[in-house]
């Protein structure tokens, strides 16, 4: 009877370790299976496998581009540029063994380091003659834009106690963010104005940053309070901004300040669109394509000039402080190069004809992405070279900068000559031939001029409305 009691419970346990092993295969095998699919899909359609495996690796860009769209199109490898062929091109090149790390947001031009050689003896080229993505759709919409676009603005008054920053100055503006208040100045006397805001496409919140800026009342330290407080009593006096939750109104700064401002309106930053001359995708206050970015631009008395490119003996000029890590590298770099002048503190000789005499004009990443001096470059006829990664560069929806401009990630400066004179003379012909067809959408006007800064940033307005009009009934709280 013990002996049958023990087979019993030998084999029942036999059968039950046998269920258990069973139990807990089954699953491991179809977790293996699934990790082995995910494997292999992998390998099908990433390069992530087959990177060291392949000798080159060419990328068609698509538009919109901006400043460093090209390392994000290849997971942080930058592109050189070159020129051939009367086209500009562009290629990669895999280094094996050369790690892959993505740009770093401090600017640390060491921590921005990818996989790159120079420029390959042979490629795949992509043309970018060009100016225009699309000019036919371009002017085609632009033409519709100055038919029908309708702008409201929140009516203020002269006896308003914020009427400094709530209306247009009453002055020609200047100085290094002249932008924001030529746009709202220019736009408060245009036919895109509408007193019936519900002929209106869009709403525009006309408070200014740099003036609030230097209000003593408010300063730097209140801005957040005074626009947290602007939007809500515009949502309790109006219906307009509860209907979408802000989605179809849009602010105007140009100062860096402004990234900051919304910090106690984030409704503000996450549904309105945002025009500004600050406009890093990397920061998470900007979102690219919603908001639009505004050129920072030095305005310049008189028509531009237009210098023979014969007479530009530099090959490349940069003036500046010295108030980032990108700076720093160009000046340890070319700060005593013969042929590239790359300069900080006061210039011995006048900034205008050091632009006139340089072939190409370096726009570097200061305390910000942006500077006046990508407008500077085209005023004076002078070809861009943009080095700024993250820059969600101003009209990229309409313009192909791969055909005015060179643009170099912060780690190749020390390619930098190498890029600029890999760039034959009838190459160049061509590019400061398109600098010189663009420059005219980076100027302002106090009577503004079709295709000037105004109406070119209108026109991206214009591409940022609703196709629908939520009705009034479908009104949503504020703070809801």
């Amino acid at each position: 009877m013990a002996n049958s009691s023990f087979l019993f419970h030998y084999y029942n346990h036999r059968r039950l370790s046998a269920s258990s092993r069973s139990f807990f295969f089954i699953p491991t095998t179809l977790a293996l299976l699934t990790s082995l699919f995910i494997l292999l899909y992998i390998y099908t359609t990433s390069n992530l496998f087959t990177y060291h495996h392949q000798h080159h690796r060419h990328i068609r860009l698509k538009p919109p581009l901006d400043s460093s769209s090209i390392a994000r199109s290849t997971h942080g490898r930058s592109i050189p540029i070159s020129v051939q062929n009367g086209s500009i091109n562009l290629y990669t090149n895999s280094q094996k063994g050369a790690p892959l790390v993505e740009d770093g947001s401090d600017g640390n031009v060491g921590s921005q380091r990818s996989s790159r050689v120079p420029f390959p003896s042979t490629g795949e080229f992509v043309s970018y003659n060009e100016v225009f993505h699309d000019k036919d759709i371009f002017l085609e919409d632009y033409k519709e834009m100055n038919r029908s676009f309708k702008i409201y603005v929140y009516p203020h008054r002269r006896n308003d106690s914020f009427a400094n920053a709530l209306l247009p100055v009453d002055f020609e503006p200047g100085g290094n963010y002249a932008s924001e208040s030529y746009f709202k100045k220019v736009l408060m006397k245009s036919h895109f104005i509408t007193k019936d805001p519900e002929r209106a496409d869009l709403f525009f919140l006309p408070f200014s940053i740099a003036r609030l800026r230097h209000d003593p009342r408010i300063g730097v330290g209140g801005i957040q309070d005074f626009i947290r407080d602007y939007i809500f009593n515009i949502s309790q006096k109006y219906p307009y901004w509860n209907r979408t939750g802000g989605a179809d109104h849009f602010y105007v700064a140009c100062h860096s300040i402004g990234r900051s401002a919304m910090e106690k309106a984030v409704i503000v930053r996450y549904n309105s669109i945002q025009v500004v001359c600050s406009s890093s995708y990397f920061l998470s206050g900007y979102i690219t394509h919603k908001d639009a970015s505004l050129p920072q631009v030095w305005p310049r008395q008189g028509d531009p000039p237009n210098f023979a490119s014969s007479k530009r003996k530099k090959l490349a000029f940069f003036a500046g402080s010295i108030n980032s890590p990108v700076r720093e590298k160009l000046i340890q770099v070319w700060g005593n190069d013969s042929e590239i002048s790359a300069h900080f503190g006061r210039l011995k000789t006048p900034y205008a004809d050091e632009l006139l005499q340089s072939k190409f004009c370096l726009h570097v990443k200061g305390f910000e992405v942006n500077t006046a001096r990508i407008a500077d470059s085209l005023y004076y006829g002078c070809v861009p070279v943009i080095i700024a990664n993250h820059y969600d560069l101003p009209f990229a929806d309409i313009l192909n900068w791969q055909s005015f401009a060179v643009i170099v990630a912060t780690l190749d400066i020390p390619l930098l000559k190498k890029i600029l004179k890999g760039i034959t003379f009838s190459q160049y012909l061509m590019l400061q031939r398109n600098v010189l067809e663009v420059r005219k959408h980076f100027q302002w006007h106090l009577s503004p001029v079709n295709y000037d800064a105004f109406y070119t940033v209108m026109y991206e307005l214009w591409l940022r409305r609703s196709s629908t009009r939520v009705p009034l009934s479908a009104s949503a709280d504020f703070n809801g």
